[in-house]
């Protein structure tokens, strides 16, 4: 998602959840992404995984970023909407995990732990290394 406001153009990033990410910033946030299968249509996926992540459907003309295959040889596929979306209202949904390892007690995490607009330098740092080319992307498009 992106928007254009009184500071230019922003990006939303959703940063991962869970005792892993809890302290890393630069270079581990995300555009709002999930898996899916060769039966499911990826624009509908997106949608879906995004208000997963987010707590809220997006809405408007989505337009094609392609796919990157990120270093762990995953392949995401991406959109860009615009729209707003305030990150005070961010709820998402939630994963177990065993915590403290080896403790054999269950935790639960929410997937995403925030959600922040940047300006596209800035969403280029936070971003990770995998994900970077859909700013670059998004910037050609729009």
């Amino acid at each position: 998602m992106y928007r254009r406001g009184a500071q230019g153009l922003e990006v939303l990033l959703v940063h991962p959840g869970g005792p892993f990410w809890a302290r890393k910033d630069l270079g581990a946030w995300s555009i709002p992404k999930g898996e899916y299968s060769e039966a499911d249509e990826p624009l509908a996926t997106a949608i879906r995984e995004f208000a997963e992540e987010t707590g809220t459907h997006p809405r408007g003309g989505f337009r094609p970023l392609g796919e990157l295959t990120q270093p762990g040889r995953k392949i995401v596929t991406a959109f860009a909407v615009e729209g707003d979306f305030d990150p005070a209202t961010l709820k998402s949904n939630t994963f177990e995990l065993e915590w403290p390892p080896k403790s054999g007690r269950k935790a639960t995490f929410p997937e995403v732990d925030r959600a922040e607009w940047f300006s596209p330098e800035t969403a280029r740092e936070k971003i990770l290394q995998g994900q970077r080319e859909f700013i670059t992307r998004l910037l050609e498009m729009v």
